[in-house]
């Protein structure tokens, strides 16, 4: 069965999985009781037990993947005697792209105005647990400690409990530093590099096995999310949730795909290229879970060198955030507005757009945006009560979010390879297979052997738990 399993390419299993959860979580709703002061039933707790348990393991394997990849990435550079200017057209690219979707976002808040007549409850306005501001962003790149790791002491049931969370900019700061610093120091520090570059592939090989476990994990998020929220809910958001998945779909099919074809590359080519990066993103609301999957698709799909790639990509991954940091605190910064009567001029836009902009890095990669709004609304003077309104339809609103993160994370190291005419233009026009990556016939050379050597390692061992020996595998291998 498991043979068979593996078989199945691995979209279909994810959306088998998206399917079966809509379905359980119909079912779980029906079973009942609902409420915030209702004991959840038995599947209802299977299915946010299964959701958040896949998600907890991608967060877990997120430190090191940020200290491993950035470092990796920056010192990938030391070679390329362009690596300056390849730097400076990613950034000038990210700020572009963010340009345009936050313009989006304010235009449709704007004409749709979903705050004016929201079916939401007013009670449920409340600030956020965790809030963001200038000052607080930029003292949160200070590192506390050199594994940015904070720990939180709490009361509960009369016991005390102690908890263990990290600080992904600081965890982006640190890694910086010692990317530039292997960089100047040169040949002596080979050695160190080495070392992280081989843990950087153990890691992606465990990030991988994780990834394996997406459509439980689709099944178990998408479930909850029905069971806990219902049509009701997301009905009194309805105009918002509405109005943010149509900017989503805006930048993702239109703005994107025109970038393309102005640099003359065709539009169904990225479609169909950017679409395993999409969908992984889509079901793991993670960027940097996304990460070499999205640089899979940089590299196999778009014709991107692996020397910009490995630096663009990840770098894009914890700063790269068009759906998150640009279209979704737009429409909701409008949506705070219209709910709560507060008018807004051309400055307090102005505000929105540079806040998009240039503060991006703040959602760093991870799961959810709320660090992002709050400093949005703080910095326009919006009622931060306002966030507890929108929390409820978070998670179905992240998935798309960071869907279109991705996207955007492939698609500009892709524009500044063209710019810079270092861009495979053969890969980028191949044919893909049914898994969603380049024919095996327009693999490199050492892809293939990667992928034999990998295989070769699979047959040695029967029962194993390893990847199959298919168009799975070649990702793995890759990665």
């Amino acid at each position: 069965m498991l043979s068979a399993l593996r078989r199945i390419p691995f979209a279909v299993q994810v959306l088998v999985g998206l399917v079966l959860g809509v379905g359980l979580g119909v079912v779980a709703r029906y079973m009942g009781p609902v409420g915030e002061d209702a004991d959840p039933n038995w599947l209802g707790v299977t299915l946010d037990t299964i959701g958040s348990t896949f998600v907890t393991l991608l967060m877990a394997i997120v430190p090191p993947l940020i200290i491993l990849a950035v470092i990796s990435s920056i010192a990938s550079l030391r070679n390329v005697t362009n690596a300056a200017r390849l730097a400076g057209q990613t950034l000038l690219w990210f700020a572009i792209t963010a340009l345009v979707a936050v313009t989006i976002g304010l235009g449709l808040g704007s004409f749709i105005q979903p705050g004016a007549n929201s079916g939401v409850d007013p009670s449920s306005a409340e600030a956020a647990d965790s809030q963001g501001s200038w000052l607080a962003f930029l003292e949160s790149i200070v590192p506390q400690n050199f594994l940015g790791l904070g720990a939180e002491t709490a009361q509960e049931s009369g016991a005390l409990t102690t908890t263990l969370d990290f600080n992904a900019l600081q965890l982006i700061a640190i890694s910086i530093a010692v990317g530039v610093a292997v960089v100047k120091v040169g040949k002596p520090a080979e050695p160190f590099l080495n070392v992280v570059q081989s843990a950087l592939q153990i890691v992606l090989k465990i990030l991988w096995w994780i990834i394996r476990l997406a459509p439980l994990g689709t099944l178990g998020l998408l479930g909850n999310a029905v069971y806990s929220y219902g049509w009701t809910t997301i009905g009194a958001l309805g105009a918002f949730v509405g109005a943010i998945y149509l900017g989503l779909v805006l930048v993702v099919f239109v703005v994107y795909p025109l970038l393309a074809r102005a640099h003359g590359l065709p539009m169904t080519k990225f479609f169909s290229g950017v679409w395993p990066a999409v969908q992984l993103g889509f079901v793991s609301r993670s960027s940097m879970g996304t990460m070499p999957v999205t640089q899979r698709v940089a590299e196999t799909n778009f014709g991107v060198p692996q020397h910009y790639a490995s630096f663009a990509v990840p770098f894009g991954a914890t700063t790269k955030m068009d759906g998150c940091a640009a279209i979704y605190p737009a429409v909701a910064a409008l949506f705070v507005a219209q709910f709560f009567g507060v008018p807004l001029g051309i400055t307090d836009y102005l505000l929105i757009v540079f806040v998009s902009v240039i503060g991006s890095a703040a959602t760093a990669g991870t799961t959810g945006a709320t660090v992002m709004l709050t400093l949005t609304l703080s910095t326009v003077g919006l009622p931060l009560e306002g966030v507890g309104l929108l929390l409820a339809v978070d998670p179905i609103l992240d998935m798309g979010r960071t869907a279109t993160n991705v996207a955007g994370q492939a698609l500009v190291p892709t524009i500044v390879s063209k710019r810079e005419r270092i861009l495979d233009t053969e890969r980028y026009n191949a044919p893909r297979g049914l898994d969603g990556f380049v024919e095996p016939e327009f693999t490199t050379e050492a892809e293939r052997d990667a992928a034999e050597a990998h295989q070769a390692d699979a047959g040695t061992s029967e029962g194993s738990a390893e990847e199959p020996e298919d168009s799975d595998t070649r990702l793995a291998a890759s990665t």
